[in-house]
């Protein structure tokens, strides 16, 4: 019995959809964080403030992009990753329903860490439709 066959066919498989989230979905840089903050608009939530920015110049992207801030009063180095990773995920989830000019900055809040991750699904989702609705 060899596991070889099953997979080279899953490697040959180019139906399945890529469900990452690539660097070109990320914003990275300070600048892109830095303009962001200072000429997009503020949606404060219970569990964070989301900063959107809707960017002039959206040729070449494929969605919407995120960056995450979150400071180290909202906890320890493996409870701040733990907070990056869901809000990560659940944008993820919401990228498809958002025009890619959307620059959004995710700023979390200490209730994060004892929210449930559909509870931050639906805090996302609303500051999707209130980006897409401006």
């Amino acid at each position: 019995m060899s596991v070889t066959p099953k997979l080279a066919s899953l490697k040959e498989d180019k139906r399945v959809p890529r469900r990452g989230f690539p660097s070109c979905a990320r914003i990275l840089r300070s600048a892109d964080f830095r303009l962001v903050y200072d000429k997009g608009f503020r949606v404060s939530g219970p569990l964070f403030a989301a900063f959107c920015l809707a960017r002039n110049e959206p040729e070449g992207r494929t969605s919407a992009r995120l960056g995450l801030t979150v400071p180290k009063a909202v906890g320890k180095a493996v409870e701040r990753n733990r907070i990056k990773r869901r809000l990560r995920e659940a944008f993820r989830m919401q990228r498809a329903e958002i025009d890619a000019k959307w620059d959004i900055v995710l700023n979390p809040r200490r209730p994060v860490l004892k929210t449930t991750f559909a509870e931050i699904e639906k805090a996302v989702r609303k500051v999707v439709e209130t980006c897409a609705s401006r």
